[in-house]
């Protein structure tokens, strides 16, 4: 049964319609404050599908995720108090959450430019920074260099890969699909195992 195959098609179809980029930017400022899913999983299929704008989408995802990240720092700076458990909860997030707040007090802002990075929850990261009233401007610099580095860095290697990209992804959708499952569900349970057991 193929289950990854289809889902990967339908993608590279919605990156070709008309107002892809608006939901691009939609998705990008929603994944920085409050939405599960990577916007890497919709940004690489629209360079697939169009190459010749890989810097314009690239850019297109740092901004639009920087101001998701804005919006998400203002949800802790003052929401939180409200409704932070819910958020905590909803993400399963509390442990993390305490990690980052022990990070920033060692690392302090610098933190930002990692988690803009990694792939690490940037939505987790941006709501500590306004729970802690880290300086609003630094967070916002280091996002934009954290969130760009990671955004046109995967433009460009999809844009580099092209057409050989493409097919490849396309033969070996089901066993990455299927592979980023047993890795993730493995991590989660060496988590567990090793935190909460």
């Amino acid at each position: 049964m193929k289950l990854f195959e289809p889902i990967y098609t339908k993608i590279l179809q919605w990156a070709k319609h008309p107002h892809a980029e608006q939901y691009l930017a939609g998705v990008s400022f929603a994944e920085s404050s409050f939405f599960p899913i990577p916007v890497d999983v919709m940004l690489a299929p629209m360079v697939l599908a169009n190459r010749a704008k890989a810097w314009r989408l690239a850019a297109i995802t740092t901004v639009m995720s920087v101001l998701g990240g804005m919006a998400g720092y203002m949800i802790g700076r003052f929401l939180f108090d409200s409704y932070g458990e819910q958020f905590l909860l909803f993400f399963d997030a509390h442990e993390t959450f305490e990690l980052i707040k022990h990070n920033y007090n060692q690392y302090g802002v610098l933190i930002i430019l990692l988690a803009g990075f990694t792939p690490v929850p940037y939505k987790i990261f941006t709501i500590a920074s306004g729970v802690m009233s880290i300086a609003f401007l630094p967070f916002v610099l280091l996002s934009l260099v954290g969130r760009g580095a990671r955004f046109f860095l995967v433009a460009g290697l999809v844009r580099l890969g092209g057409d050989r990209l493409e097919e490849t992804l396309l033969q070996k959708v089901e066993w990455l699909g299927w592979g980023t499952l047993l890795v993730v569900g493995a991590g989660g349970l060496v988590y567990y195992l090793t935190h909460l057991a």
